[in-house]
C-alpha cells in the first residue's frame, strides 16, 4: 500500500540581493561581502541557494576570482 505524500508548501523564488538593492555594487576588495556567496570549504555557491540573477551571479563569480588571484581570498579554506 503506498503512502500518500503530504502535501509541500511551495517555496517563494528568492529576490536578487543587488537587484533590490541598486546601491549595492560587487567589489573584488569587499572581501565581507564576498565571503558571504562562498561555502565554509571555499567554493562558490551556485544561484539557487544564493538567489541571485544570472548578471549578479556572473559578476560575483569574476570577483571571488579576481580576490583568489591576487590573493585577497583563499582558493579552500581548510
Amino acid at each position: 500500500m503506498a503512502i500518500p505524500n503530504k502535501r509541500r508548501g511551495r517555496r517563494r523564488k528568492r529576490v536578487c540581493a543587488f537587484c533590490a538593492d541598486n546601491s549595492k555594487v560587487i567589489d573584488y576588495k569587499d572581501l565581507n561581502k564576498l565571503r558571504k556567496y562562498a561555502s565554509e570549504r571555499g567554493k562558490i555557491l551556485p544561484r539557487r541557494i544564493t538567489g541571485n540573477c544570472a548578471k549578479h551571479q556572473r559578476a560575483l563569480t569574476v570577483a571571488i576570482k579576481r580576490a583568489r588571484h591576487i590573493a585577497l581570498m583563499p582558493y579552500n579554506m581548510d
